[in-house]
């Protein structure tokens, strides 16, 4: 998918040590395609879950130089009926993809210890590789409006959820795929409505791919997390309640798309009470 040609990729020691390398990479090609040959070579069974000349997993996340990161708060918010607020709207998007891939890879790198079944990775790979083709999917709509990734300002948060659960994975899997991921359901069907609304009908595919497979990286999980909550005799409603609100700041928002994410097996008892304290 790079505009260079094919991508010389470093040697990929083992599952952990593609996972880290990816994460490691400030080149968003190179990130990209390391994360979906990894996930290529571990499915096929070519990969070992670990090694000992795995690459170190890095703190942050590799990064080009743009785009600048600024406060959430100051991100401007700009209207969809302009071709600028569209490419405003994915640029947005694509920086979420673009963490999403870091945080399924990180989950894989810094949990590769865990005694969990070989498939929780091969389900986390499934998800980096499916964010790794969403933000190509976005970067290359954003290029076709003249346009491209770092272009604008973004925020830091989604790579803070990340180090603030650096050390549960329970609390990992409550706070990225059951609240942020499963946020991305709740707000996305909006959007697919408003590009079409405003004629814009290839960004609403790209926003249609997207939401398809989000549905999949909520239910992995979900299922991953009740697989914990089961083994260590916790009720997953209560857990998941309880690692919120020590892991994650600020209250959780409505409307939630209740049905997409039933399908997904998160259940409206894990979040709807936790939506009191915001007066929603």
């Amino acid at each position: 998918m790079s505009s260079a040609g094919p991508i010389a990729l470093p040697p990929i020691r083992s599952l952990r040590d593609g996972a880290a390398q990816a994460i490691a990479a400030a080149d968003l090609d190179l990130k990209t395609e390391l994360a979906q040959e990894t996930a290529r070579r571990w499915t096929a069974r070519r990969l070992s879950l670990r090694s000992p000349l795995d690459a170190p997993l890095p703190e942050r996340p590799g990064r080009p130089e743009r785009p600048e990161l600024i406060p959430p708060r100051n991100v401007p918010r700009r209207s969809l009926h302009t071709p600028q607020g569209r490419v405003a709207l994915l640029h947005a998007i694509a920086h979420i993809e673009l963490n999403a891939v870091d945080l399924a890879l990180d989950i894989v790198a810094r949990f590769a210890d865990q005694p969990v079944p070989l498939s929780f990775f091969e389900g986390w790979m499934r998800v980096a590789f499916e964010e790794a083709k969403h933000f190509r999917l976005v970067r290359a709509r954003l290029r076709a409006m003249e346009a491209d990734y770092g272009d604008l300002p973004a925020h830091d948060g989604l790579w803070q959820a990340a180090h603030d659960t650096r050390n549960d994975l329970t609390a990992r899997l409550a706070v990225v795929p059951l609240i942020l991921e499963a946020r991305g359901l709740d707000v996305t069907p909006a959007l697919q409505a408003k590009m079409r609304e405003t004629g814009d009908t290839e960004s609403a595919a790209v926003l249609d791919v997207i939401y398809e497979d989000e549905k999949g990286h909520v239910a992995v999980g979900a299922k991953w997390f009740r697989f914990l909550c089961q083994r260590e005799r916790r009720d997953p409603v209560r857990a998941f309640q309880d690692l919120v609100r020590a892991n994650f700041r600020g209250p959780l928002k409505a409307p939630f798309n209740d049905i997409a994410r039933a399908e997904a097996g998160l259940t409206p008892a894990f979040y709807r009470s936790m939506t009191t304290s915001a007066n929603i």
